[in-house]
Formats: C-alpha cells, sequence, structure tokens
C-alpha cells in the first residue's frame, strides 16, 4: 500500500519581489521559492533551485497525510496541485517547465502536467429526511457531473440497503440517466459507511493516486446508530478525501459537538464539511466545489529508487502565480 502525504499552504509575499515601483538600479534579483518543511521536527527555511529565475509567492507548509496506493510508473511520482495566477484566479494554462519540484535538496525532473482527472464518487442521501429536498439534491448532483470535467465517476444511495447505481466504467450519459431515476425512500435510514466502503473498494481497485467522495447529505447521522459491522477504517486507509454538503438547521450546523458522522468522516480524511441552510443552496456549494476539482493539476515527475517522497515542496516560475501543493503520491 502506498503512502500519501496532504499539504497545507500558508502565502506569504516573497521577499525578492518587488513592484516596478521599486526598481533599482542594480539589476533585481530573482525571487526564491521559499518552503518551509515540517519534518525533521521543526520548521526549516530553504529556497528551490531552478534553471531559470523563479518569481514565486507561494510557501508550501507539508504535513504529512496517509492515502491509499495507485498505479505509477516505477520510477515516477505524482503531485496534485492548484495554481493562482496574478490576479488570484485558479488556472490550468502552465507548463512542465513552470514548476519546480523538490524532494529533500534534491531537485527532480518534471515529465508532465495535466489537469486532474482522478476517480469521483458522488453519494445521495436519498433517506426520510431528503424527502423536501430531494429534487434539489438530484438536480445539484446532475449539474456537478457536468461541470467537472471528463473522469471516472460512480454513483451511489445512502438510504438503506445502501446502492451503488453508477459504476466508473459507465459512460458520462449512463450516470446522468443513473441519477435520474433515484427517489427518496421515506422512513429509511441511511447507511453510509457500508456504501462508502464499498466505494473505498473500487477505488483502491481502480489505482488512482488520488481520489475524492463526495456526500450530498440531507441531515446528521448518528454514530450510534450504525451497525456494528460498519467502519471508518477502511474509508480512511483509502486515502479518499470525503467531502460533505450538509443540509443542517443553522443551530445544529454550528453546534460540532452534535453527533454526526458524516462530518467526522470528513475531519478524519481532510475533506471539506460544507453546511448550508436551504435547500437551493445544493447547487451553489456543488458548483464551488466542481470548480476547486477541476482546476486541480497533476504534475508527474522523476524519482530515484528508494525515494519516499516525504520532503516534496514546489515552487512556480510564473512571475506573480502562487501554486499550493494538496498532496504527492509515493
Amino acid at each position: 500500500m502506498a503512502v500519501f502525504h496532504r499539504f497545507f499552504v500558508m502565502v506569504e509575499p516573497s521577499a525578492g519581489a518587488r513592484p516596478a515601483a521599486f526598481a533599482t538600479d542594480s539589476p533585481p534579483q530573482p525571487a526564491p521559492t521559499r518552503v518551509w518543511s515540517s519534518s525533521a521536527g521543526g520548521m526549516l527555511a530553504t529556497p528551490c533551485r531552478a534553471a531559470r529565475p523563479i518569481v514565486c509567492t507561494a510557501a508550501v507548509l507539508l504535513v504529512p497525510w496517509l492515502a491509499s496506493a495507485g498505479q505509477q510508473l516505477a520510477a515516477s511520482r505524482v503531485m496534485l496541485a492548484t495554481v493562482l495566477d496574478r490576479d488570484n484566479r485558479p488556472t490550468v494554462d502552465v507548463l512542465p517547465d513552470d514548476f519546480v519540484v523538490e524532494e529533500g535538496n534534491d531537485e527532480r525532473e518534471i515529465l508532465h502536467v495535466q489537469v486532474a482527472d482522478y476517480p469521483v464518487t458522488l453519494l445521495l442521501d436519498n433517506g426520510a429526511d431528503a424527502a423536501d429536498s430531494f429534487a434539489a439534491i438530484r438536480q445539484a448532483a446532475g449539474r456537478f457531473i457536468r461541470r467537472i470535467g471528463q473522469r471516472p465517476i460512480a454513483v451511489g444511495t445512502l438510504a438503506d440497503p445502501p446502492t451503488l447505481v453508477a459504476s466508473f466504467d459507465d459512460e458520462r450519459a449512463a450516470v446522468l440517466a443513473a441519477i435520474e431515476r433515484i427517489t427518496a425512500v421515506a422512513r429509511t435510514p441511511l447507511r453510509p459507511l457500508g456504501l462508502l466502503t464499498q466505494a473505498a473498494t473500487r477505488i483502491a481497485q481502480f489505482g488512482s493516486p488520488f481520489s475524492v467522495v463526495v456526500v450530498i447529505s440531507a441531515g446528521a447521522v448518528d454514530p450510534s446508530e450504525q451497525p456494528e459491522s460498519d467502519r471508518i477504517a477502511p474509508i480512511v486507509d483509502s486515502g479518499a478525501a470525503v467531502h460533505v454538503i450538509a443540509l443542517r438547521p443553522a443551530g445544529l450546523a454550528a453546534d460540532g459537538d452534535a453527533p454526526d458522522l458524516l462530518r467526522a468522516l470528513s475531519e478524519q480524511t481532510r475533506g471539506q464539511f460544507i453546511p448550508i441552510f436551504n435547500p437551493v443552496s445544493y447547487g451553489v456549494a456543488l458548483d464551488r466545489l466542481a470548480d476547486q476539482l477541476s482546476t486541480e493539476l497533476m504534475i508527474d515527475y522523476l524519482v530515484p529508487p528508494g525515494s519516499s517522497g516525504a520532503a516534496a515542496r514546489i515552487g512556480i516560475r510564473v512571475p506573480g502565480a502562487t501554486v499550493r501543493g494538496l498532496g504527492v503520491s509515493r
């Protein structure tokens, strides 16, 4: 099983970058990419080296995160990242030569950059709590699938018995048709762990270095009401980030101490828990998540035998741009 590392980013202006109004008589020096590593027991500041000047305002704080194995080339590793242009807008208009990747003190050769196309599993709450909001859930789910680009998508329902209604092998039209056939089931409890475990197994079989599970929820799930046979561990071990779009009453959504299995899952997998207070907001929240996923980049780079990727760092050479590392395969 491979191990992944998840990154959290701290943005800080680079000391070498200055507006044109501050130009001096001497030639400007290139701004280094400063990277803080949480490894080695402390904060370590080091500049990335590059074959040409680097202008970068991103500083990346690397925090280890476990995730599952993916089929990798024997001598390559994949980093997941996002890039913001000088206007702070996401961009995918970048080339391999625009990036610098280091592991420890060694710069790596970048092979390929592409828009992320890892698999996404979409799980819909069709239980009793969703009876009045399921039309909005279904509509938002279809729009989300149309917005996230070409990638494998699986769809399932959470009401007992939990069911996968579309697999990663299905064509996009078949996935959308499967969503249209889903209906809410009155007076039926949710069994999210059973279906999430199924999804984790299929993700592992698919062999992708990254994956995401998106849960569209209409009500909190009490962990004590779940069968003892259902476990969180396989989901966490899969490495998939679980994002939850959760319709909750305002008071409950703000109360982090209220028992909610879905909130716990999102936290343990480094996903996002996004509370909403009106069914109309399903579409808004899922649109934002789709835009986020569709602008992620997968950066493939060479590594020597025995390299672990534990100290991977990334910088960008595009003037005014910032880069945020999200994860790296091992």
